[in-house]
């Protein structure tokens, strides 16, 4: 008797359990029959509503971007031109200069060409007048007239004579010749100009070579006594 109350209880436990089985199976089932529809039906909508949004988008950017790319290709060449021109304009202005700066140098001294040919007009007069009948005089006060003439052209330009006889020798502007003693004269002093020396505006151009008075010796100063 015992057997058969326990076989019966093991069936009933069995059978409740299958049932309790077969609700959770069918819950189960219910939950997710509507999770894959609503899925199913969703997702293809989201797709649809995206898609076309997306691809207009990208079509803008890209006309976007093709037009910016455009103007600044059309910007370059407009620079590349800019910059042809001005390299070609330096390079003439770079030719003139260079042909100016040679100019100058070749032709400096043309001012001063032209301002002396009216002293040699000058001499070929005189020239040209001098015969039996002009006296000596008047041939030298011709002369007179024209080295002052040049006198004042040569210091228009900046040519002076240097200032020598009675000055003390400087070593700077003189050069001397000889050494002669000399009384009554202090030693290293100019006693004579053999040929003059000139300053171009600061610049010594030509040493004056002089004569320079030495000291006396010890007889000529007993005999200057």
């Amino acid at each position: 008797m015992e057997e058969l109350n326990d076989k019966k209880i093991e069936q009933s436990i069995d059978s409740d359990k299958k049932e309790i089985e077969q609700s959770i199976d069918s819950d189960n089932k219910e939950k997710e029959q509507p999770i894959d529809s609503q899925s199913k039906e969703e997702i293809p909508k989201i797709e649809i509503e995206k898609s076309p949004s997306s691809e207009e988008s990208s079509k803008e950017e890209l006309i976007e971007a093709q037009k910016k790319v455009g103007e600044l290709e059309e910007r370059v060449k407009l620079l590349q031109d800019l910059l042809l021109r001005k390299a070609a304009e330096f390079e003439n202005y770079k030719r003139r200069s260079e042909n100016d700066q040679v100019n100058l140098i070749k032709y400096a001294a043309e001012p001063f060409i032209k301002s002396i040919l009216i002293v040699y007009d000058d001499l070929e007069r005189s020239l040209n007048h001098i015969n039996g009948n002009n006296s000596l005089e008047s041939l030298k006060k011709g002369l007179e007239l024209v080295y002052e003439k040049f006198t004042k052209i040569l210091e228009s330009q900046g040519v002076k004579k240097i200032d020598a006889k009675g000055k003390q020798f400087d070593v700077d502007f003189h050069e001397a010749l000889m050494q002669k003693p000399i009384p009554g004269i202090d030693a290293n002093t100019i006693v004579d100009v053999i040929e003059q020396g000139y300053f171009y505006k600061d610049k010594v151009i030509r040493h004056a070579k002089v004569i320079v008075s030495s000291a006396l010796s010890s007889e000529e100063e007993n005999i200057k006594d």
